[in-house]
Formats: C-alpha cells, sequence, structure tokens
C-alpha cells in the first residue's frame, strides 16, 4: 500500500470542522549565545550515500518515516552539502518565508534544476539578481493576463478530450500536458493552438516533450545527481538540453527581428522590451533561462497535478459525484471546484518540498541549527499533519468548504519572496480543465489500487501517470 494512502483514524462527521491550529513553535534567528545552549536536532545515522539513494527513490517513504520517528524537525544529509535539517510546522515555515531574503537564499541554486534552468532563471538566482528577474516577470502572470489565458486553455482542453479514447485505460498526464502546454506555448510566445510543424515553436514543443519523457527512464536520476553543484549541464544532461537550448536561441534571434516586437503582447517579447531600474535588458542568455523555466515548471507541474486530481477523485466516489453534480448542475460549482483543487493539492502537492540555507543562527523549535545550515520545509509533512487536518490521508475536499488555505498551513505553491509566479495561472488551468473533463466524461480508475508516488528531479508524480478509463461522454 502506498505511504501517501495508509489507513488514518476515521473522522465521524467530515465537514468544514476539519481544520485546526498547530501548537505555537518559535522559530526564527537567534543570536550565538542562545545557539550554545540550544540542542542540534536528531540525526539520521544512515550513511549519506544510503540517505541520498533513499530520499531520491522513494521520498515520500522518507519523509514519513522519519517524520512519524522524530516530529517537528530532524536532521538528514542529502545532496546539498551540510547537515541539513527537515522541518513541517508552521511556525517553523512562517520564519522562513517572512525573513528577509538574504537571511534565507533558496536551495533551488544548489539542486537539480539549476544545470538545467540555469544561474539566470528566477528559480534558481539568488539576491539583486532573483527580485530583478521575479519583477521583470511578474505581471504577464497576474490580473488581466489571466483572463486572457482562461479561454485558451478551454479550447486547448476542448481540443484534447475530444481525442481521448472510451472504454480502454490511458494515462492522464501526458495527455495533461500536451493542454498545459498549448497554454503555455500561446502565452510565452503568441502561438494559438498547436504550433504548426516545421516550425522552431513546433520544434521546441517536441523536443520538450522528449526531454521530460526521458527524465523518467533509468539513468535519468544519477544524470541529476552528477549534474548537482554546477551551473551548466553536462554529460546526459548536456545531450538532452542540445535540441531545446537551440529552439529556443532561435526564437529568441527571430523575435528579435521582428518588426512588431513593440506591439506584441506575448510573454516573450514584454521580458524581452523590459528593462531594470538601470536601463538594462536581459541577454539572449538570460532570456534563455527564463524561457526555459516558463516551459518547463510552467506546465509540467500543473499537469501532474491534474492528473494527481484525478488520480484521487476516480477513486474517492463521494467526492467525484459531488464535483460532478455540482458542474452539471451549475450549483455551488466555484466553491466545490475550489475546494477539490485546495485539497488535491494538499494530498498530492507535485513539489513535495522546498528549502533555504540560513545565513544566520536559526531556532526551531526546541533545536537551534548554526549559519549555513541547509533548513528543508517538507510539503508532504506539513500537508498531512494530523493537528492541522484530522484524518490527513483522506481526500476531503469538504474540509475547504467556507475556507481558505492558511498562508503556513497549506503551501504548494511555496511562499515568501519565492512564492511561484505562475500560481494563478496554474489555478487557472486547473479549475477550467476539472470544469470541462467533469461536465464532459465519466471516468472510472483503471486500477482501483493507489499509484504510488514517483519522484523525477524536484517533482512527485504518478507513477502509471494517472491511468484512467472513460466510461461514457455527454
Amino acid at each position: 500500500m502506498s505511504v501517501l494512502t495508509k489507513p488514518a483514524p476515521p473522522t465521524p462527521t467530515p465537514g468544514p470542522e476539519l481544520l485546526r491550529e498547530a501548537e505555537p513553535s518559535p522559530a526564527g534567528p537567534i543570536p550565538a549565545e542562545e545557539l550554545a545552549v540550544l540542542p542540534a536536532p536528531p540525526r539520521v545515522r544512515w550513511p549519506r550515500p544510503i540517505q541520498v539513494l533513499w530520499f531520491g527513490q522513494r521520498q515520500a517513504s522518507f519523509m514519513f518515516h522519519y517524520g512519524q520517528r522524530f516530529g517537528d524537525v530532524w536532521s538528514p544529509r542529502g545532496y546539498v552539502p551540510g547537515q541539513a535539517a527537515v522541518i513541517c510546522h508552521p511556525d517553523h515555515i512562517r520564519s522562513l518565508f517572512t525573513s528577509p531574503p538574504d537571511q534565507v537564499p533558496t536551495l533551488a541554486a544548489e539542486s537539480p534544476l539549476r544545470p538545467v534552468l540555469g544561474p539566470s532563471s528566477v528559480l534558481t538566482s539568488n539576491g539583486p539578481r532573483h527580485l530583478r528577474q521575479r519583477k521583470l516577470l511578474l505581471p504577464p502572470f497576474h490580473g488581466e493576463a489571466i483572463v486572457r489565458y482562461e479561454q485558451m486553455i478551454a479550447d486547448a482542453a476542448s481540443r484534447e478530450i475530444g481525442r481521448w479514447p472510451t472504454g480502454r485505460p490511458f494515462a492522464l498526464a501526458p495527455r495533461m500536458q500536451a493542454i498545459t502546454l498549448d497554454v503555455i506555448m500561446a502565452g510565452i510566445f503568441g502561438i494559438e493552438g498547436s504550433p504548426r510543424p516545421g516550425t522552431v515553436e513546433h520544434a521546441l514543443r517536441v523536443a520538450i516533450r522528449e526531454l521530460l519523457r526521458s527524465s523518467t527512464m533509468p539513468g535519468a536520476k544519477l544524470a541529476e545527481w552528477m549534474n548537482i553543484g554546477h551551473d551548466e549541464p553536462f554529460g546526459l544532461t548536456w545531450f538532452g538540453l542540445l535540441i531545446p537550448d537551440r529552439c529556443v536561441y532561435a526564437i529568441i534571434h527571430k523575435r528579435r527581428r521582428e518588426a512588431d516586437l513593440e506591439q506584441r503582447t506575448d510573454i516573450l517579447s514584454l521580458i524581452m522590451r523590459a528593462r531594470t531600474e538601470e536601463g538594462q535588458t536581459l541577454t539572449d542568455k538570460e532570456l534563455r533561462d527564463e524561457l526555459m523555466t516558463l516551459v518547463l515548471a510552467g506546465h509540467e507541474t500543473t499537469a501532474n497535478q491534474l492528473a494527481w486530481a484525478w488520480e484521487r477523485l476516480v477513486r474517492t466516489p463521494a467526492a467525484y459525484e459531488r464535483l460532478r453534480e455540482a458542474v452539471r448542475s451549475d450549483e455551488d460549482v466555484e466553491e466545490v471546484i475550489e475546494s477539490t483543487i485546495t485539497e488535491a493539492m494538499r494530498v498530492r502537492p507535485v513539489i513535495p518540498i522546498t528549502g533555504r540555507r540560513v545565513a544566520v543562527a536559526w531556532r526551531l523549535g526546541d533545536y537551534g541549527v548554526p549559519p549555513q545550515t541547509p533548513v528543508a520545509a517538507s510539503i508532504l509533512l506539513l500537508h498531512h499533519r494530523e493537528d492541522l487536518y484530522p484524518d490527513p490521508f483522506a481526500f476531503r475536499p469538504e474540509r475547504w468548504e467556507g475556507r481558505k488555505p492558511g498562508t503556513y498551513e497549506w503551501i504548494p505553491f511555496g511562499g515568501g519572496t519565492r512564492r511561484c509566479l505562475g500560481a494563478a495561472l496554474a489555478m487557472a488551468e486547473q479549475r477550467v480543465v476539472l470544469r470541462a473533463m467533469a461536465s464532459r466524461l465519466d471516468l472510472e480508475a483503471a486500477d482501483p489500487k493507489p499509484e504510488r508516488p514517483k519522484h523525477r528531479n524536484v517533482t512527485m508524480i504518478p507513477a502509471r501517470g494517472g491511468r484512467v478509463i472513460v466510461t461514457a461522454r455527454r
């Protein structure tokens, strides 16, 4: 049985009361003299290679095992240098998310993402560069821009759903990726629908899908480990990025020559024209890093989150029926869709962990850690805390009726100055696609057994891609 679906004591009357608060726990920067009297977090005693292998292959199992053994704070050895601390208490997470960025630089700068996305990416950069990149990229992902994307999402969903077979199993994840990749390509490059074959944009679309497919093959995890700590990729990672990089640079050079660049509203044109306070524009390398970030992070995570949502729905008849009735009767539909998405992102967060390296001594409840300690917030453990979410392994969208997720209790998009830029777009995509599927299709699980989590780079995806069967169409 999957560690994410282990049985928990039943709760007699599920409803909005199924949210609580954790007991307060002190956290934040401390002086050296206070650190001297605080104990260090309990350590995982296995040799580092064993810990890295277990974490890399079965992160959920690793986290739940030691979370149950040690509680809110404990210390493993992982990918990044140093004796790390894992946390899952909302007060400890608040201390990281609300501190000045120079005190808590992101661990993404030291992760397997850095050589893939590049050191100039908004995800992998720190300090002034990160703030500059974030400011340039923020406008296209908020407000009116999201409203414009909604019709693109609906059109892409309608086209894709129409191609799905009836009566035989198929994996949802790649079908969801087709939808979200169409949307992000349209938003970034201004191409409505799928790019025409023979164009460089079409070549990029094919290359991205092949890159994602190869990232789940044997040897991919070893390639990730070999690239940790590097700014530029090498080995299999370098080879896998050859064609996507070539396509991205070709698109950049092509766009720079366009006569209507000043009038275009797609994201590439906007960030090409954008200037920093010093009057600087982005270089080709900086544009490449941001485009790869937007294309990869901007569609793959959302696609797998949708696959996880349906993996849960088809195995939870009450929640599925509630969603289907709401959508088809158009009663309380917005609330039901929102609560379904929120609960799916709680029990199956595609990004299961986020981290910072504290620049100063830090208190974490009863423990203290020295400067330069990597501190990893386990989103999985936080989202499965019994004191926050009774019966935490159950999929119960009704938990969220009349409630909003807590800023530091529900963090699938991270938080603070590092909160996901594309959160609003990701939520819009999930709302539109979930509604379209629930209104047009009847689905059932291809296999009644839950799908276990599979870890790819920094994401947690359904091991079988969220396999379903369409039993009927409307």
